[in-house]
């Protein structure tokens, strides 16, 4: 346990908690800004199995932010999933990772979750976070929710069925309109690495057990004016996706 050494000193975790993170899998929709912070977190932290997924290929403009990836993976043309998971054996080999080269859908959804504890958000908009929210709400399954654009990031988990869900927050239209996204207002590789932190965080509390330590809301970041503001959030009454 000497690579842990320094984590099974933390209050909550010690050796049972590092034995539950060990025991846990999880499923990472997106390995780009955010989802390459999470991977390497969770890989370095002992998550026994984290399965990625993401259709995209690695590119030039990705290497400011998405922290995994190389020069060489873009020359090579490797799919991001494959670049995120080829190096984790020489970063911690008790760790399973295995890499889907596909895009999200309703369709296949269900074949990557039956054997998943938590589905991490990686992802970059709102008609794939609909879809998560979805088959955790009717599966039971926890996922933790970060978006980031220019300066600004939000982190919440959806983890206590008796709370709200995204659609409880954010309409479904979102995922046909045209919002800011970081082709179009840019982004700043701090604050993927800074959202992709807290949510990683929010991961390993809930793996070890350390429910009552979770974030309560949602987490608001203007990084750049140094802002950390948490929204509180109900449950909305006749809910079209959590109030059935």
């Amino acid at each position: 346990m000497e690579r842990y050494s320094r984590q099974l000193l933390v209050s909550g975790i010690g050796a049972e908690g590092q034995k539950r993170l060990k025991n846990s899998r999880v499923l990472l929709v997106g390995c780009g800004g955010l989802g390459t912070n999470i991977a390497n977190i969770l890989v370095r932290a002992g998550v026994g199995f984290i399965r990625i997924i993401d259709k995209d290929f690695v590119e030039l403009s990705n290497l400011q932010r998405q922290s995994l990836y190389n020069e060489k993976d873009v020359r090579d043309n490797l799919p991001k999933a494959v670049a995120a998971c080829k190096g984790f054996a020489d970063i911690n080999s008790s760790v399973e990772t295995e890499a889907v080269v596909e895009e999200l859908h309703s369709g296949n959804m269900d074949k990557f979750i039956g054997d998943i504890d938590l589905i991490m958000d990686g992802t970059d908009n709102f008609a794939t976070r609909f879809l998560i929210n979805r088959i955790s709400v009717a599966n039971g399954l926890p996922w933790i929710y970060g978006g980031v654009v220019a300066t600004n990031g939000v982190v919440m988990n959806f983890i206590n069925r008796k709370g709200p869900c995204l659609e409880c927050i954010y309409s479904r239209t979102l995922a046909e309109r045209e919002l800011p996204s970081t082709k179009t207002a840019g982004i700043l590789g701090t604050l993927t690495s800074t959202v992709g932190a807290i949510q990683a965080n929010e991961a390993i509390k809930y793996l070890t057990g350390n429910t009552d330590s979770l974030l309560e809301g949602m987490l608001y970041i203007d990084l750049w004016d140094n802002n950390f503001e948490i929204v509180k959030v109900s449950k909305k009454a006749g809910c079209d996706c959590c109030g059935q």
